[in-house]
């Protein structure tokens, strides 16, 4: 069973999403991994670690945003993004996993090429 309080668990899930999918580390700061589609450059998951955890920032559909919120407090508004269109999951334990794999994935499309939607 996977670990998903690490950042490698993270990485791993986001890379079996799509072949285009890649491992960005673009703040030259490792602590900052961004998953991105190669295609368009764009990142649908921002990796690192706060306060002795792993955050993941992702793209969330305005109208899920504060469900995603109300439903997790580990679930915040997104550190040093748009509030409106991006979450932090802190990866403590609290998110059921198929939630985080929900947000991640629901991020990987709303950030995918224009052509592959």
């Amino acid at each position: 069973m996977s670990d998903w309080t690490r950042r490698e668990t993270v990485v791993a899930f986001c890379k079996s999403l799509g072949a285009d999918v890649r491992e960005d580390y673009p703040f030259h700061d490792d602590n900052w991994t961004v998953m991105r589609h190669w295609g368009n450059k764009k990142g649908f998951a921002f990796v690192y670690q706060r306060q002795d955890q792993v955050w993941v920032n992702v793209k969330c559909d305005p109208a899920w945003t504060g469900f995603w919120r109300n439903t997790y407090p580990a679930v915040r508004p997104a550190y040093h993004m748009n509030k409106a269109h991006w979450n932090t999951i802190v990866l403590d334990g609290t998110v059921p996993v198929e939630d985080i794999k929900t947000m991640i994935g629901e991020s990987y499309r709303l950030t995918l090429p224009q052509k592959c939607k």
